[in-house]
């Protein structure tokens, strides 16, 4: 054999060899696990954006409205805001006459479905109005008085 061939039949030897490592692996399956969680929900704040004054017993209904502030990632949804008059400041005191309280007034109306998008100051509210009753007794302590308002959205 000439030596020309011995080093061509080496080279082909060698791209051979090359050729069957490249291609010379083995297969294997496996499993594994993961998790992914959804993320939870934020309180909402209801904030009223009407001023209402000039309230007398027995006078009309004022409006209450407003928006929102959202802190979630997201918009949400609520199926309805409820108010209650949680407490009265600044009424006039005179003690000869019956205090003003939280049931000398009356919120009315409704809030239906709302989605609120995520953010402060979003959203708008309507529907709910705030009347001073005409009671009975003497109102004179009402006078002045501020209603302060809780709200409640409702999931």
């Amino acid at each position: 054999m000439s030596r020309r061939s011995i080093f061509l039949l080496a080279g082909v030897v060698a791209v051979l060899g090359l050729a069957v490592g490249a291609y010379a692996y083995w297969t294997q399956g496996g499993t594994g696990t993961g998790t992914a969680s959804a993320d939870t929900t934020s309180a909402i704040t209801v904030n009223q954006t009407s001023s209402v004054s000039g309230l007398y017993p027995g006078g009309p209904a004022a409006t209450l409205s407003g928006t929102f502030d959202n802190p979630n990632a997201s918009a949400v949804r609520i199926s309805s805001i409820t108010a209650v008059v949680s407490s009265i400041t600044n009424g006039s005191s005179d003690s000869s006459k019956p205090a003003c309280v939280a049931t000398d007034f009356s919120i009315g109306g409704s809030v239906g479905t709302v989605t609120v998008p995520s953010g402060s100051g979003v959203g708008t509210w309507s529907g709910l109005t705030i009347q001073l009753l005409n009671t009975a007794a003497n109102q004179d302590n009402c006078k002045g008085a501020t209603a302060n308002i809780s709200y409640t959205a409702n999931p």
